[in-house]
């Protein structure tokens, strides 16, 4: 991969087909819902944002999320620098494939530790519910990862599941270093 500049994000989103990664995608960079389903095999959106008072150019990777195409998933991974991890409340499966996930990205990374975030979807469907917040939550502090709630449909914990993934990736990063000041004697 590529060295990217201070202020450049490569995120990648990895779930079950039908969880929202697009729909949560689509609300972030263009703020608007997708209502019809069109399963998606690869795309990617870019935005500019500020991020606690600093510049960000997303650029996010909206993957295939059915099965037919899990061999894409190494790929996927090893282009990302941060990972945002997203499964339907309504959908017990697509909570259950959470820690494979997780395990395949620090493989292909070979790395114990990569920015990684847990995105609860489709909360608004409160009635369908099959997954509980405290499932949620003691699923990312197992798994050592980020976690928070989102609707894409009301808008709700979007903005954040993508800005604490670059929190996390800021951190992972490391303190910027500072340019030397060099003085020219002649």
């Amino acid at each position: 991969m590529s060295k990217k500049a201070d202020f450049e994000y490569s995120l990648v989103l990895l779930g079950s087909g039908g969880t929202g990664k697009s729909s949560v995608t689509v609300q972030l960079c263009y703020n608007r819902f997708v209502i019809n389903y069109d399963p998606t095999i690869e795309d990617i959106h870019r935005k500019q944002c500020e991020i606690d008072g600093e510049v960000a150019f997303l650029e996010i990777l909206d993957t295939a999320g059915q099965e037919d195409y899990a061999a894409m998933r190494p790929s996927y991974i090893r282009s990302g620098e941060g990972f945002l991890l997203v499964y339907s409340v309504i959908d017990r499966s697509s909570f259950e494939l959470i820690p494979t996930l997780r395990d395949e990205i620090l493989m292909v990374k070979d790395s114990g530790d990569e920015p990684i975030v847990i995105a609860a979807n489709k909360i608004d469907l409160e009635s369908k519910r099959k997954i509980t917040t405290e499932e949620g939550k003691e699923l990312a502090e197992s798994l050592g990862c980020g976690y928070i709630e989102t609707s894409a449909k009301l808008d709700i914990g979007v903005e954040d599941a993508f800005y604490d993934l670059v929190r996390l990736m800021r951190v992972k990063r490391g303190p910027k270093k500072k340019k030397k000041k060099k003085c020219l004697i002649l």
